[in-house]
């Protein structure tokens, strides 16, 4: 099955845009595209003598448009195989050359011309390399990358990936399954930077980085500013405009250190919990209530898995739910590549992250009879969530970290959900710990779902074979209806498999708007005029087997009327007065908004 987009897909341009639009420098070399591959007993550590074939990097060879459809098993090693030349320009005595992986799933060692420059394990988080000595300057460089992926045989982080897909679990991934790409870089340069926004003092805070010491120069709204190298650099933001879905401005600023030059943005927004006028903890958008109303996003494509074909795609699922009334997507068990998160931030889009699951395999009981039964079991328990070895829980500690840092400085970034359903689930207080260390400036849903260990901003339910009724926290949190719904009506021809997996089917689009229309009248209105804080639908599309979309897996078909959605829809805004249309194409917001 394919989408509009794999269908139009150029090898010689596969994702050509520049991965990291909130650090920009303007060098930058895509290795995307045909790299020869071969699949090996795990136990192989030499090249193959041969290759298999060809793949399309970065998608994964279990993917249709990789070209390869094999699935890569626990006991097997995969082979990537490319040469690369130093780009035109490049400086040896001046500059480095930095190879980043947006993502590789889920162990990988990297090797330039027989030399072993990097390790890597986790499947989710970008790295990258600085080319040192390995690199030899005027002739093709030979790069290898041997990947290993237990998917879910072992404790690592795997997401909804089963060696046994079907209902909600899926087709497993491995791989390269972001961007490759090579960037010049001067060897006295910036790190990174850290934005914080300080909505209450009509101020940003920007902490910049250099790996020499020093300091440079920002330039914001015309003014320049002097910074030190990890020293706090607070600027003025006088008569700001707040960011929000409804206006979703964004702030562009550079930064200088000697003859490095990066270009970067910010939003001034703020996300806090309040009480109401009656005294209800709400989720406050820039110091007022503001109703999260979303869908749940599980980013699975039917041609490229983890991988969207094109900018396009991921854009054209961003815009229709904002086109249906939506205003925040929980993204499920999945980070994106840096571009989603972009243009979630320029067209307006509240996010919650989860984090990625992980543990052994898990225990019905324990992840699936709260859903009926309501109860909750301690989290200190490691065997009872399959959590019990050591390694796999400090990996996902540590994974957790690189999360809130990598995406820190994202706008649209509104909630960090480190457990979902009891998945691999241990220690969420002590989580919840580690993100307030690293991050203030965001609310959590600690156990989402079920499990709750009385900790984080939310109390989260999962509501699916029941009537919701709302219902006041009992130690004051704000109440989040962090999923529900999961209607389903399966079309044949737009479907990945005959079989059907949703929570409530429909043979109509009528009847299944019509279901949709009396669940959020009957259910959600209600309890939002009593103090509910938030309402996470599932889902945005089918995926696999799962037939409980707004759009069919192939994108092709929207289940229920546009106008109907989008009428409830607007009974739950709480923005105050229709604010500037800010729907563009991807071309005009690259324009007006951020140019990348």
């Amino acid at each position: 099955m394919r989408t509009k987009w794999g269908n139009a897909l150029d090898p010689n341009q596969i994702l050509p845009e520049y991965p990291r639009p909130q650090f920009r420098r303007n060098n930058c070399t895509i290795l995307n595209g045909k790299w020869e591959y071969a699949i090996t007993a795990a136990s192989q550590q030499t090249p193959p003598d041969r290759f298999d074939g060809s793949i399309l990097v970065p998608f994964s060879p279990e993917s249709e448009l990789s070209g390869v459809g094999r699935t890569l098993k626990p006991n097997e090693c995969l082979w990537y195989h490319r040469t690369m030349e130093a780009p035109d320009g490049f400086d040896a005595n001046t500059e480095d050359l930095i190879l980043h992986f947006g993502a590789v799933d889920q162990f990988a060692e990297v090797r330039l011309n027989g030399v072993s420059i990097a390790h890597h394990a986790g499947g989710y988080l970008p790295f990258s390399i600085v080319l040192s000595e390995a690199f030899v300057g005027g002739i093709p460089n030979e790069l290898l990358v041997r990947v290993r992926d237990e998917t879910d045989t072992s404790c690592w982080s795997r997401g909804k990936q089963s060696s046994k897909p079907g209902g909600i679990w899926y087709t497993p991934q491995s791989g390269i399954w972001q961007t490759v790409w090579l960037e010049r870089a001067p060897k006295r340069r910036i790190e990174t930077v850290l934005i914080k926004p300080l909505f209450d003092q009509s101020a940003v805070q920007l902490t910049i980085w250099t790996n020499y010491g020093g300091g440079g120069i920002v330039e914001l709204l015309g003014n320049e500013t002097v910074f030190l190298s990890g020293t706090p650099l607070v600027l003025p933001m006088e008569d700001f405009t707040p960011w929000s879905p409804e206006n979703p401005k964004l702030y562009e600023f550079s930064m200088t250190f000697e003859r490095d030059h990066v270009e970067s943005y910010f939003a001034m927004r703020k996300f806090s919990i309040e009480n109401d006028g009656t005294g209800t903890p709400r989720l406050y958008l820039n110091n007022a209530p503001y109703f999260h109303n979303g869908v749940l996003d599980q980013g699975y494509w039917p041609d490229g898995l983890y991988t969207a074909p094109s900018d396009e795609a991921m854009v054209y699922d961003i815009e229709l739910m904002k086109s249906l009334g939506f205003n925040t997507l929980r993204k499920h068990i999945k980070i994106e590549p840096m571009r989603w998160y972009y243009h979630c931030d320029r067209l307006g889009m509240l996010v919650w992250q989860d984090m990625v699951s992980g543990g052994g395999i898990y225990d019905k009981a324990a992840i699936s009879l709260p859903l009926v039964f309501g109860n909750a079991h301690k989290d200190s328990d490691y065997a009872y969530f399959a959590r019990e070895e050591v390694r796999g829980r400090e990996a996902y500690t540590r994974e957790l970290g690189e999360t809130v840092s990598l995406l820190y400085n994202s706008p649209c970034v509104a909630m960090w959900v480190p457990f979902n359903e009891g998945w691999g689930q241990f220690d969420a207080n002590k989580a919840v710990d580690t993100i307030r260390m690293m991050d203030d400036t965001r609310t959590i849903d600690h156990a989402s779902g079920w499990h709750d260990q009385k900790g984080g901003d939310v109390k989260s339910l999962h509501v699916y074979y029941k009537p919701y009724r709302y219902a006041k926290d009992t130690i004051g949190r704000a109440v989040v209806l962090s999923e529900f719904g999961g209607y389903s009506q399966h079309l044949p021809e737009h479907s990945f498999s005959p079989k059907e997996f949703g929570y409530k089917r429909f043979q109509t689009a009528d009847a299944l708007v019509s279901a949709f229309e009396k669940l959020y009248e009957r259910e959600v209105i209600p309890a939002k005029a009593k103090g509910l804080a938030a309402a996470v639908y599932t889902q945005l599309s089918d995926v696999e087997q799962e037939t409980n979309g707004f759009v069919t897996y192939d994108r092709e078909v929207v289940k229920m009327d546009a106008e109907r959605v989008r009428a409830i829809n607007a009974k739950l805004s709480d923005a105050k007065k229709p604010e500037p249309d800010t729907k563009q194409t991807l071309e005009q917001a690259d324009e007006t908004n951020v140019n990348v």
